[in-house]
């Protein structure tokens, strides 16, 4: 799961961003509503934890100008943090579209424990299953499987952590090829000194547990790569 935080404390932002991470995470973080804003017309979150107390723009202004945009994260959860303990802060901040709020000092626990309800209700809310000839990938189980035979038997395929990233990455694109560099962005979340590199290093991985399912990657030279039937290669 990708989540985006925006805080501009520094220090806080850095705890949250390691529980986070050890709690297996990925994490983007920026420090005002108009960088998250950037952030989210080029890349899709599966939630955002904003702070109500941000310079500039405010969290809350940030959820409502989120929930009334066209970019792909409009409809992601919202948890907003707020050193404001007044019954009308939270509930305008609910208002505005946010799905929980939490009042700082609070512990990881909880927090960790109300986004895991927030990212089942999404899933649940949504289909939890993306599929492309005979592969599918449930999101909810993080299971892949891929159909084969006339009994259209599946077969579980192994993926590592950053190898799903990758994969569920293309298969939201497919059949439109997906660019090297949004692969990259997807994968930075994990490890911010991952190189370009590293891309070419997991569609290699894919291809070959793919392949002897009769589906292939193809290269699309000077942009990234295209999931395909071998049929169509």
């Amino acid at each position: 799961m990708r989540l985006l935080l925006v805080e501009d404390d520094v220090m806080v932002a850095s705890g949250i961003k390691l529980g986070l991470s050890d709690a297996g995470y990925a994490v983007d973080w920026v420090g005002s509503g108009e960088r998250a804003e950037e952030v989210l017309r080029a890349e899709t979150f599966d939630a955002a934890i904003i702070d109500i107390g941000l310079p500039g723009m405010s969290g809350l202004d940030l959820t409502r100008r989120l929930r009334l945009s066209d970019v792909a994260s409009r409809t992601m959860p919202v948890l907003i943090l707020t050193a404001r303990d007044a019954l009308q802060d939270r509930v305008q901040g609910l208002d505005l579209g946010a799905d929980d709020y939490m009042v700082k000092p609070f512990e990881l626990p909880e927090l960790l424990a109300r986004l895991r309800a927030l990212l089942r209700r999404s899933q649940a809310a949504t289909s939890a299953v993306l599929s492309f000839g005979p592969l599918e990938m449930d999101t909810a189980s993080r299971r892949a499987t891929v159909r084969s035979g006339t009994d259209g038997r599946q077969t579980v395929i192994d993926l590592g952590p950053r190898e799903w990233t990758v994969m569920e990455y293309l298969l939201i694109n497919a059949p439109k090829p997906a660019s090297k560099d949004k692969l990259l962005a997807a994968l930075t979340g994990w490890d911010k000194e991952i190189t370009p590199n590293a891309v070419e290093v997991y569609i290699s991985r894919l291809r070959s547990k793919l392949e002897p399912h009769g589906l292939a990657l193809r290269s699309i030279r000077g942009f990234g790569y295209r999931l395909e039937l071998q049929e169509s290669v």
